[in-house]
């Protein structure tokens, strides 16, 4: 069994891992330096020896360390040294499938947060791509979860920046996401966030719904609509954008000519359809 050893906060790297945990918890923080204060610390994190001016680097116990360090601030001669366990991973990659592995017992982490780790992994050149990525972090997984995971990370290399807090987002709302982007919904729902910049999650959660629900619906086999089709958006030189959603009683067609200097294109529009139903009817 690894002996555990007291190490100086300062000794430890807590940045030289990619992190599956995107925040914090204020409060939660602050009922662990308590507990940590009046029974002290009941598990110690882990470490591994590294290169360079910081002796070692940290694999899990992010909060743990971030605790110490705040009490450490407060009363200086408490916590100046944390308990670790010295691990021996073969190498960064194996790592930081011990950092999951360790939050997944203590504190799971959410989906954002998964495919966001998942995504930086790729981004950052450690792993070829979000298949090796998924296997190589979380590998006691089963197929299907490792496709969900896959999806998470899809999400997020679209998505990130343009949802207001999507670490609040459920692994079905991802899910669903996900599924909107494997059917090429990306553009669609990127204009329709464009119109709800700012705004909560859940009001630009139920913008989305529409685009999302037609993931579900588009037939997933390319050859059975024609090329090009369905066509989902428009977007006309004049700054008016077109684009289609669907509803519990239909299709809709959304105008979004706020930017227009005609406001009387959507009569001209209605003249348009009206025209052609009517031609078609009569011939």
């Amino acid at each position: 069994m690894t002996d555990i050893q007291h190490i100086p906060l300062a000794q430890i790297d807590a940045t030289a891992l990619l992190r599956d945990r995107l925040t914090l918890d204020a409060d939660a923080l602050g009922t662990l330096q308590t507990s940590i204060l009046s029974d002290g610390l009941r598990q110690p994190i882990e470490v591994f020896a590294q290169h360079g001016d910081t002796p070692y680097a940290l694999i899990s116990g992010l909060r743990r360390l971030t605790a110490f360090r705040q009490i450490h601030a407060r009363h200086p001669d408490r916590c100046a040294t944390i308990p670790a366990f010295v691990r021996q991973p073969q190498d960064v990659g194996q790592a930081m499938a011990l950092m999951v592995a360790e939050n997944e017992i203590r504190a799971p982490i959410t989906p954002w947060e998964k495919g966001a780790l998942i995504q930086s992994c790729v981004e950052h050149g450690l792993y070829p791509n979000l298949d090796t990525a998924t296997e190589a972090l979380f590998p006691a997984l089963t197929r299907q979860a490792h496709s969900r995971l896959r999806g998470f990370a899809l999400v997020v290399q679209n998505f990130d920046g343009a949802l207001t807090d999507p670490r609040s987002l459920s692994t079905r709302r991802m899910d669903r996401l996900a599924a909107a982007c494997r059917a090429g919904l990306i553009d669609l729902m990127h204009m329709t966030l464009d119109e709800h910049r700012g705004a909560g999650l859940e009001t630009q959660w139920r913008a989305l719904v529409p685009t999302i629900t037609e993931a579900i619906l588009t037939p997933e086999d390319p050859e059975s609509t024609p090329t090009g089709r369905p066509r989902r958006a428009l977007r006309l030189h004049s700054g008016i954008t077109l684009r289609r959603e669907w509803t519990r009683t239909g299709w809709l067609i959304r105008i979004n000519a706020r930017h227009s200097e005609h406001p009387e294109i959507v009569d001209d529009i209605l003249d348009l359809v009206e025209k052609w139903f009517q031609e078609g009817l009569n011939n």
